[in-house]
């Protein structure tokens, strides 16, 4: 364990006999603006994560980071009698906590589900990171037999010096960046941005390999990395994300009909989606994936709508959020999504409402559709920033498969309507 994780434990530990005795003061709003260090603690792990407040007069602002990139920052927030309050609308989650000059004590709670929180403040200056970790970069492939039938996650590694960051890819997509240095023999690594809460443990092995401890809301599993070739030889490897999911025919067109969250009936058979291309994107606001792949979108469509792009994002909302959508309305003023959002039901209702579709289970999934009116490809899941080079090979495929298929010359107006 890191002196920087034994040192935000002991610092829980000492604002939690405080709290039991006598609560100490609060300090002023603009005490609280800078960085602090945080612990969210998911089973028995407590899991370290940097958290940015801002005051300004009563109001106080919040902002998770995923690596050293800010991201989920909070809509609203505010300091009243020692109650700390921010809201993060886009996962309907909300941190209330008590402050003292000991630190920030609380709950973050999104879907029903409350982690605890404690927060102190980030002492100025860098730790010394040790001069004798080994080298660990680059791709390793984890040979797992998971419920989606893959053999193989990718660990992404980049690695500068004792310092590291790293993204688990999975079908999905991945972890999000895990971030830490080297310590005590092993890199310690951590994610939590208001979600994907993660602690990975990294040794490397005499024999080469890497020896991992994974802890998430899973629990704690203990697992091994290869490169690619050794854990190919093993039978492990990643599964190629257009290889996933496929429709039962190609030649029929992906039928949706769902309404729009104004009640208008949007369907592949409107006269908007003729001889155009059209992605078809199954997404969730609940899905941390979806958040990592909708400002793409955005940008693909913004790019590419003149020339005959359509998105149609199909919603699926767990059932807590349908009565009043306040997610999927923020998740969509977040990413400023011009393209069409539809409500399509719940998670557990997707094989039902996309029929055609084989080997649908993961999220986001988008269905490239030519001007034909045709599957021409299904790609699965998406990457974040975490994932490096993985990152920019999955957003540059995409691209260059929209590219290809608004090059393709649309079909005759007569055949385009008979093909329907």
């Amino acid at each position: 364990m890191t002196a920087l994780k034994l040192a935000l434990l002991a610092a829980a530990a000492s604002a939690a006999a405080a709290a039991s005795t006598i609560a100490a003061p609060a300090p002023a709003p603009e005490g609280l603006t800078g960085r602090w260090l945080a612990t969210a603690d998911v089973g028995d792990a407590h899991i370290p994560f940097r958290l940015d407040l801002k005051s300004d007069g009563a109001a106080v602002s919040g902002t998770f980071f995923d690596g050293p990139r800010p991201t989920n920052p909070s809509s609203a927030g505010s300091l009243a009698g020692g109650r700390l309050h921010l809201e993060f609308p886009s996962y309907a989650a909300a941190l209330d906590a008590t402050v003292t000059v000991d630190g920030i004590d609380g709950n973050y709670v999104a879907a029903g589900k409350a982690t605890h929180i404690h927060a102190v403040r980030a002492p100025a200056g860098t730790p010394p990171a040790s001069s004798s970790a080994p080298d660990i970069s680059g791709e390793w492939v984890i040979p797992i037999h998971s419920p989606k039938g893959e053999t193989g996650w990718r660990l992404i590694i980049q690695q500068t010096s004792a310092r590291a960051e790293a993204a688990i890819l999975r079908i999905d997509g991945d972890t999000g960046t895990l971030d830490g240095a080297f310590a005590d023999g092993a890199f310690h690594l951590s994610h939590f941005a208001g979600e994907r809460a993660a602690q990975l443990d990294i040794a490397r092995q005499t024999d080469g390999s890497l020896s991992l401890v994974l802890t998430d809301g899973a629990g704690a599993r203990t697992l091994t990395a290869l490169r690619p070739a050794a854990a190919a030889a093993l039978g492990a490897t990643p599964t190629d994300p257009t290889g996933h999911t496929s429709v039962r025919d190609p030649d029929e067109p992906l039928r949706f009909a769902f309404p729009d969250l104004t009640g208008r009936m949007v369907a592949n058979t409107d006269p908007r989606f003729r001889g155009k291309v059209v992605l078809v994107n199954l997404m969730g606001s609940w899905c941390p994936n979806c958040h990592d792949e909708a400002p793409f979108l955005e940008a693909l469509y913004r790019k590419h709508a003149a020339h005959g792009l359509e998105i149609v994002a199909l919603d699926f909302e767990k059932a807590d959020q349908l009565p009043d959508l306040r997610r999927l309305h923020a998740f969509i003023a977040r990413y400023g999504i011009d393209y069409t959002v539809v409500l399509a039901g719940e998670p557990s209702e997707v094989n039902a409402k996309v029929p055609q579709a084989v080997n649908l289970n993961a999220w986001p999934t988008t269905f490239f559709i030519g001007r034909d009116g045709k599957v021409r490809t299904v790609h699965v899941g998406f990457t974040s920033p975490g994932s490096g080079a993985r990152d920019l090979e999955t957003r540059a495929d995409i691209e260059a498969e929209v590219s290809a298929l608004l090059a393709e010359p649309a079909p005759p107006a007569a055949g385009d309507v008979k093909a329907r």
